[in-house]
């Protein structure tokens, strides 16, 4: 196959790119530069992307969009991380649309955060979207693909949780702390995490690239945890305490109240329904051999 990939330099792309030319497909990556062999130029900024930029491929996967933890949550970054994404994937469903031969699957990116946070509910595909700035944020992103899927393309929207990875994200940045022995449970620690191993993430946009699978697909393990057992979990695994709890003021003065809200001290648990309906299997379903297995413990 012929992949197309946005944000083909993150976390996800970097990781995804790897797998797909090793299981011999041919990723195509969509860049913001000067492209280069085999890669499509594009910019979201000024809405500009080749003239058939999509013709004879078979897939996209969308992943780009700005870091939601990078930057404090000012009023111009939301409007930021709102605008890469909506006029981002906008660009994206308008090229499949205008291509002569469409690719026949989009995989547009989205998160969990749509849900909104709870301490008590389970959420799956069905579950109605929640509020706040993240729910709204992804709700918009998701509608900004559905123009892809009027020409008979294939839309699946990928809500992913917490990647976990040695080589970025939130696990990285957490690492240094917890090997110094000063990790700890952010607040009361109940709020739950929805996680999934990098590999599976990888291996779960594979399987849905051939899938008949369309609308909205949770990608996180089947195996929550809240804060409280995530902490711990990485301390037994890193052989250091964890014993120290994080009180809210510390993230929130350094991060801004917003964010360190939504991130650190909100979360949501996630059932991966329509993945498992469809037949994959993770690898790391549970939490402790996933981490041991990044982490090589």
């Amino acid at each position: 196959m012929r992949i197309a990939i946005t944000g083909a330099s993150g976390l996800i792309g970097t990781a995804l790119t790897a797998r797909l030319r090793a299981d011999g497909h041919e990723a195509v990556p969509v860049v913001r530069r000067s492209p280069g062999d085999n890669e499509i130029g594009w910019s979201v900024d000024e809405q500009r992307i080749e003239d058939d930029a999509f013709d004879g491929i078979d897939a996209v996967v969308h992943l780009a969009g700005a870091g939601i933890g990078d930057r404090r949550w000012t009023d111009s970054y939301k409007a930021e991380l709102l605008s890469s994404r909506t006029d981002g994937t906008a660009l994206v469903a308008g090229a499949i649309n205008s291509a002569t031969n469409p690719p026949a699957t989009l995989l547009s990116g989205s998160a969990i955060g749509i849900y909104g946070s709870s301490l008590t509910d389970t959420f799956d595909e069905t579950s109605p979207a929640g509020t706040g700035f993240l729910a709204e944020l992804c709700t918009a992103w998701e509608d900004a693909a559905a123009p892809a899927g009027t020409d008979g393309t294939r839309v699946v929207l990928l809500r992913t949780g917490i990647v976990l990875s040695a080589a970025g994200g939130a696990l990285k940045k957490q690492l240094p702390l917890f090997k110094f022995g000063l990790g700890g449970k952010m607040g009361r620690g109940d709020q739950w995490q929805s996680w999934i191993h990098i590999d599976d993430q990888v291996s779960a946009i594979v399987h849905l690239l051939t899938s008949t699978t369309s609308g909205p697909v949770n990608v996180t393990s089947p195996n929550a945890v809240t804060n409280a057992e995530f902490t711990s979990t990485l301390g037994d695994v890193l052989k250091r305490p964890t014993v120290l709890p994080i009180p809210k003021f510390g993230p929130k003065l350094l991060l801004g109240g917003e964010l360190a809200d939504n991130l650190l001290f909100t979360g949501q648990r996630v059932a991966p329904s329509v993945l498992q309906a469809d037949g994959f299997e993770f690898e790391h379903p549970t939490l402790e051999a996933a981490l041991r297995d990044i982490l090589k413990k």
